[in-house]
């Protein structure tokens, strides 16, 4: 399982065509890729610059800012509310500037990344395999069935109703076992997203016992040699129910429930449109990643957004060598200097091989598998 990823790195298969080939161009199908990042980390900028380049995609900048340098007049507050620390302020108001971008170009779609991130050699072909995942679980299923979807909770009932109460339950869908849906006409993910989050700390499952407007299907990706076996895998989120409930190797695609850390998600127009007015206009009171995961999961009166993600996810913070103080700009991460740079949950990890890469040497596989006994 831990064999040389070249032969698929930038690479189409001779099966993709139409919306599915868009995932191999140099956006990911999407028609802008966005990064937030300071113009003083020029460290980050060259980082993410040259990922890009091997990983044959471009990426536009897009100039965060220090929360110091924002007014209380721009910040929308409510009633008797003190202003958030400046390591959020800032954090939230570069995620803003690039939604409005989306808004005042009337970009189609966008994804956008935080500086710091990291992702696999391979991430064409596990977007790829995510799209199948998403499709499944939101575009109408090609023949007649008692059910539109593969997924028997999508789309989600009326507010206020249980879905045990509705007699619904949602087995798993086998990512090799998945139904034929109707082609999607707008995007390689489907038609109908909001959100996809493809880069986060951690999430957990939608609740099966519980009430509320998150589908619960789940598209089970066993045997995904992407995917590092369980004992190297990491997570803010306890317990942790991937590793306690599927085997190695394997990565969930889900519905969006309680996710953290916002270090890469894509948005339409029409989200971006939303979050603008939600997240932008009404008070802020909390860190940027929950005032998205409210928009998602339809905390706050926010109303419920079809949000998608996975775990684990595709994009994960890079932790480079040299002192930890340099790790954030957002949170504190002490005095320490780490020796060793890693980048967690990132099997064959494009900023750890860029120097393989570019002399065209084997890769590094930064979580090999135990031999086989």
């Amino acid at each position: 399982m831990s064999g040389n990823p070249h032969s698929t790195f930038l690479g189409v298969s001779d099966e993709e065509s139409g919306l599915n080939s868009d995932i191999y161009n140099s956006t990911f199908g999407f028609e802008k890729i966005f990064v937030v990042s300071l113009p003083s980390r020029t460290d980050r900028r060259d980082a993410i610059t040259l990922s890009a380049a091997l990983s044959g995609i471009e990426v536009e900048f897009i100039d965060g800012l220090q929360g110091q340098d924002v007014p209380d007049k721009a910040i929308p507050s409510g009633p008797d509310q003190e202003r958030m620390g400046d390591a959020s302020i800032g954090s939230w108001r570069g995620h803003m500037n690039a939604i409005q971008e989306i808004v005042r170009r009337n970009l189609s779609s966008a994804l956008i990344l935080e500086d710091d991130v990291d992702w696999d050699v391979r991430i064409k072909d596990q977007l790829r395999d995510f799209a199948l995942s998403s499709r499944a679980l939101t575009q109408p299923l090609l023949r007649e069935s008692d059910h539109p979807y593969a997924d028997v909770t999508y789309p989600y009932p009326s507010e206020g109703d249980s879905y045990i109460d509705l007699g619904r339950s949602s087995p798993d869908i086998l990512f090799t076992e998945m139904p034929p849906t109707q082609p999607p006409r707008t995007s390689p993910y489907g038609d109908n997203w909001a959100l996809l989050w493809l880069g986060q700390c951690g999430l957990t499952f939608p609740r099966e016992d519980g009430k509320g407007l998150i589908p619960k299907g789940r598209v089970v990706h066993m045997d995904d040699e992407t995917v590092a076996e369980k004992r190297h895998l990491t997570t803010w989120t306890k317990p942790d129910e991937l590793k306690a409930q599927y085997p190695d190797h394997t990565r969930v695609v889900h519905h969006a429930y309680q996710p953290l850390c916002s270090l890469g998600y894509a948005v339409t127009q029409r989200t971006a449109r939303q979050l603008l007015h939600e997240l932008g206009l009404k008070p802020f009171d909390r860190a940027f990643d929950l005032l998205l995961a409210s928009f998602c999961d339809g905390g706050a009166g926010r109303g419920h957004h079809d949000c998608l993600s996975l775990q684990p996810g595709l994009f994960h913070n890079h932790l480079p060598a040299g002192p930890r103080r340099a790790e954030s700009d957002i949170s504190d991460h002490g005095n320490g200097y780490d020796e060793i740079a890693k980048t967690p949950n990132v099997r064959f990890s494009v900023r750890m091989n860029a120097g393989a890469l570019l002399d065209g040497l084997p890769l590094t596989d930064q979580f090999p598998d135990l031999p086989a006994v």
